[in-house]
């Protein structure tokens, strides 16, 4: 009898990169990772990536079906080249699929980490429980709400790229274009991202507090640098008024842009993953966003979507660049 084939999966953030070997149930057989090499050159960086899908390979011992690969910031989908990658940006110009194909003799398949995780979600997470449970998910959008905001889209089990495979930018639709709109990373202004993110929070609490008109705040008691979205969702779940008005704002925030997406995409499912996600949930706001949703949405059948939280956790690159291996070898069987 045959050995069971199985993916070789990366998922490589700015700070780690992750490896694993996945079978096609979506069940992690081995994984391990690494802390990217800060500040280094292009060609430590590959070699530390490199390094792990040698491993990797080895774990899986000979049964290799293809590597996938979920890379954080904008890919060129046919070539798995990188461009203009925020949190890597010594990769700008790398061509992984060629790269690696050559180095590793095997078929390889990378995508941007957004859209990966919104094809694991669909393929292994919540989109496969909602059709365990007899009701199959067409089109899922994921938006991950961490240090920034992305968002991928799957629409009858394949991700939606675009022309560009730049697609799903959901952090830099516009949510605040008053004259106070706060400036993002992006270089525009009033982007979800920046009220929403991890980072946006924070800027916006330590700018609150800079302005001295909140004293009775527990933040205010917080070194600066202990001043981060954490700490504001523990002060908001011990009532802080501070602390709660700034999440209000996120959350009005999240509901006009996921408002925009279930009006351009019409889900049938929308899942928020990421670190203020989990914050989120801890302190019940999902269904609080939900309702601002429904509260503006144009028509009855645009409400029929389900609104929940991520099943995958942190694995939810590796499995996504799984499930890229196993539907490209889908297309060509």
């Amino acid at each position: 009898m045959s050995t069971p084939r199985v993916a070789i999966a990366m998922d490589w953030g700015g700070t780690w990169t992750r490896v694993a070997v996945i079978n096609q149930q979506g069940e992690t057989l081995w994984q391990t990772r690494e802390p990217n090499p800060q500040g280094s050159s292009k060609e430590e960086y590959l070699r530390n990536a490199e390094s792990l899908l040698d491993t990797a390979i080895q774990q899986a011992g000979g049964s290799v079906a293809g590597i996938g690969a979920a890379l954080a910031g904008p890919i060129e989908p046919t070539t798995g080249t990188f461009y203009q990658p925020p949190n890597l940006p010594v990769l700008d110009g790398v061509s992984f699929k060629s790269l690696w194909e050559k180095r590793f003799s095997l078929p390889v398949w990378v995508g941007n980490d957004a859209n990966l995780a919104a094809l694991g979600e669909y393929q292994f997470g919540a989109g496969k429980e909602s059709a365990d449970n007899g009701r199959p998910v067409k089109t899922l959008f994921y938006v991950t709400v961490s240090t920034g905001v992305g968002g991928g889209l799957v629409d009858n089990g394949s991700v939606f790229l675009g022309a560009n495979g730049l697609t799903a930018e959901v952090g830099h639709t516009l949510v605040d274009s008053s004259d106070s709109a706060l400036s993002c990373n992006c270089g525009s202004k009033g982007c979800l991202e920046a009220m929403a993110s991890g980072t946006g929070i924070e800027r916006i609490a330590r700018a609150k507090l800079a302005s001295g008109a909140h004293p009775g705040s527990t933040l205010a008691e917080l070194d600066e640098d202990q001043i981060d979205s954490e700490a504001v969702f523990d002060a908001a779940g011990n009532g802080d008024a501070l602390a709660i008005s700034i999440l209000d704002g996120a959350v009005a925030a999240l509901a006009i842009g996921l408002t925009n997406i279930v009006h351009l995409f019409n889900p049938d499912m929308i899942v928020l993953g990421g670190g203020v996600t989990d914050g989120l949930v801890k302190l019940d706001l999902l269904s609080k966003i939900h309702q601002q949703i429904l509260d503006r949405t144009m028509s009855e059948l645009h409400k029929e979507f389900q609104f929940t939280s991520a099943r995958l956790g942190d694995s939810v690159g590796l499995a996504g660049a799984a499930a890229l291996v196993w539907a490209k070898l889908e297309q060509q069987s």
